[in-house]
């Protein structure tokens, strides 16, 4: 019998998160010099702070490559940041062989085609509410919440309650 996604989240360690889409909400804002703007949500990086703060591994694979989504990462603590990555199964399992990660114990977001044959792989594919139709076939778990609007939180959290850490780093600090 097939384990319940709450189950399997007992075995994650490891969170990746796709960017646009994910922790955006897939709107660009385009200035007249060009440059593409994105917002993302302050509770996701909460959520990805403590995390990492807990001892989770998490990592950004994404297509994009926008430098200052890079440094609002980093700012949260994110050290495996990579962008504008061709092929994400590639650089997923890179990163995987890299930390010795068992594919099984992770829990990877994404929201469109791209993240499609890297969620194979995982043992926790999950995606935002407004997802692609392709990718919520694959998905063990479909947050309640759209993508830049706390879906990358919904799963951190639920991961760390069922282990019991979500408010073991809890100091009161904002980011």
């Amino acid at each position: 019998m097939e384990k319940h996604f709450k189950e399997i989240m007992n075995d994650i360690t490891t969170f990746v998160f796709d960017v646009d889409g994910v922790l955006t909400d897939s709107s660009v804002f385009v200035t007249n010099e060009g440059e593409m703007l994105r917002t993302m949500n302050i509770r996701d990086g909460y959520a990805m702070k403590a995390a990492v703060e807990s001892g989770f591994n998490v990592c950004i694979i994404s297509g994009g490559s926008n430098e200052g989504v890079r440094v609002r990462l980093r700012n949260l603590g994110i050290k495996d940041i990579y962008l504008g990555t061709p092929d994400k199964v590639e650089t997923f399992r890179e990163y995987t062989k890299n930390y010795n990660i068992k594919p099984e114990q992770v829990l990877y977001m994404g929201d469109d085609i791209p993240d499609f044959h890297v969620m194979k792989l995982v043992g926790l594919p999950t995606c935002p509410q407004d997802a692609s139709p392709e990718i919520k076939t694959i998905c063990r778990y479909i947050s309640h919440v759209k993508g830049g609007r706390g879906a990358a939180r919904d799963v951190i959290e639920q991961v760390m309650k069922v282990q019991g850490k979500w408010m073991e780093h809890f100091s009161g600090k904002h980011d």
